[in-house]
């Protein structure tokens, strides 16, 4: 079975392949036909920018190792549990724990010199008013400092606040456990 391959006519009834594969042997044609050598030149623009591009020794953040294999971890525990939300309208809304579990991370990572690693949410049942009850438990990195007790106090109210008002549910347990130390 042939691939069906679709080229890219320029108005001379050249394609734009033909002038991509001449890069480098120029014909009289590409030189004076105005939609060849307009090509042409955004074409050596292009492969330029891509060699350059190619070259670049970017070294990748400190982090992204960890936040790839959290992704990962969260991916793999994904559809374990579904959190129930109160929803204005007759029906019912859920949310994965895992989607609970990352707004967690996200406001810990949002807090200066906290790191999340995980997040494991589960559910403890409902209150009074029929709002779900959540226990978490979340694994930081932390910058090196003496006011550690501040740090996770801070965290704690941080958290909280993004269950009750981020999400609709109430924060009945949260267990704190750091991980690792990292110089800011």
């Amino acid at each position: 079975m042939a691939l069906d391959q679709t080229t890219h006519d320029l108005p001379c009834g050249r394609s734009l392949e033909d002038v991509w594969d001449r890069l480098d042997a120029v014909t009289e044609h590409d030189l004076t036909c105005p939609h060849c050598s307009t090509a042409r030149g955004s074409l050596l623009a292009l492969r330029d920018a891509t060699r350059e591009l190619a070259a670049e020794q970017t070294e990748p953040s400190r982090d992204l190792t960890e936040r790839i294999m959290s992704a990962v971890r969260a991916d793999v525990r994904r559809y374990r549990g579904m959190v129930r939300l109160s929803a204005p309208e007759p029906g019912t809304l859920e949310v994965s724990e895992q989607a609970v579990a990352a707004v967690l991370r996200f406001a810990a990572d949002e807090m200066d010199g906290v790191r999340a690693r995980r997040c494991r949410v589960t559910t403890a049942g409902l209150d009074a008013d029929g709002r779900t009850l959540i226990e978490a438990e979340l694994t930081i990195a932390t910058a090196y400092r003496d006011d550690l007790a501040d740090v996770l106090a801070r965290l704690r109210d941080r958290v909280g606040a993004a269950c009750s008002s981020g999400i609709g549910v109430r924060l009945v347990r949260l267990d704190l456990r750091v991980d690792d130390f990292y110089d800011r």
